[in-house]
């Protein structure tokens, strides 16, 4: 066993995995696994930059994650950092404030990379499993990019694409400072048009319509799950290998999209920091599930953060 610390610093969240792994038997024992809402990608659309209220955010969350590694004992560490902090021409200032608070450089990678790693922590309990079949398409809708991978045992193909729940929100759903509430058809549309754009780039090097089973993941994929079940609260043991019909992605889709704030926030299942967001998120994942004629969605817990943990074991 090697005990290990994960953690993944998206454009949205960050979030941290301690855990046991034993490498001759393929298993993961989570012993901690928790969430920030951060935002460290608030405005690098529009101006290039990490805002500085959004780095603190990040930074308040490293000194929470340093005392939770430290008391599990976690004898080794990777910070991998995505879309936000590969866009932001001060991402200089992120590297050393994440250095001095938990001792390791975080790990800028590429969209290639972060594909291979949500691949492999969502596919690898998934392998043996007689009611789905290969290959799979894991979509990874992240806050700032979607990933696309397909695969079997391996990764065959991958593509990063910069459509994601918060970059979508901020570039056509704010306007004079505040988020539509709800938002107009046009903006909308505008939404949709940039997804139909990435899905066709993504196309050009991924097989998205050759896959058998669509995985999903990340906080819009888990919340659409948690909406479909009427779940009380958010509870990841029954949202971890649920399946959602495409209709009812629809549905829910449809009923974001023309609510407003409370309405949204009043659901029970809902994390505060996505209210504004998920609206955006579960367009990307229908748009997706359309495209490729996909009748159900496979939804998991475990992802990237799951693989950058299998990566340091």
């Amino acid at each position: 066993m090697t005990r290990v610390a994960a953690v993944d610093c998206g454009t949205n969240s960050i979030r941290l995995l301690v855990a046991d792994a034993d490498p001759e038997t393929g298993e993961l024992t989570e012993l901690d696994r928790r969430m920030t809402i951060v935002r460290l990608g608030q405005g690098v659309d529009r101006t290039g930059r990490l805002a500085p209220e959004a780095l603190e955010r990040t930074f308040a969350a490293c000194r929470e994650y340093a005392a939770v590694i430290k008391e599990y004992g976690a004898e080794r560490l990777r910070f991998v950092a995505t879309s936000a902090s590969r866009d932001a021409e001060n991402r200089d200032d992120f590297v050393r404030g994440v250095l001095d608070i938990l001792g390791v450089e975080p790990e800028v990678i590429s969209g290639d990379q972060e594909a291979e790693f949500s691949f492999t922590g969502a596919t690898r309990e998934l392998i043996g499993r007689t009611d789905l079949t290969r290959p799979y398409l894991v979509v990874d809708i992240g806050g700032g990019s979607t990933e696309f991978v397909v695969g079997d045992d391996h990764v065959r193909a991958a593509r990063s694409v910069d459509v994601g729940c918060v970059r979508m929100t901020e570039r056509h759903l704010v306007h004079e400072g505040r988020v539509s509430d709800p938002p107009t058809e046009e903006q909308i549309a505008a939404i949709r048009a940039d997804i139909e754009a990435a899905l066709d780039l993504a196309e050009r090097t991924v097989p998205l319509r050759e896959a058998h089973t669509l995985v999903g993941l990340a906080g819009s994929v888990t919340t659409v799950s948690a909406i479909a079940q009427e779940l009380p609260e958010y509870d990841s043991t029954r949202i971890h290998h649920s399946r959602i019909s495409r209709d009812r992605v629809r549905e829910i889709t449809e009923w974001l999209l023309r609510s407003t704030h409370a309405e949204r926030a009043a659901v029970p299942s809902m994390h505060p920091g996505r209210v504004d967001v998920i609206g955006a998120g579960a367009l990307v994942l229908l748009a997706i599930m359309e495209r490729i004629g996909a009748e159900e969605v496979v939804v998991s817990e475990h992802d990237i953060l799951d693989g950058i943990a299998w990566s340091v074991a």
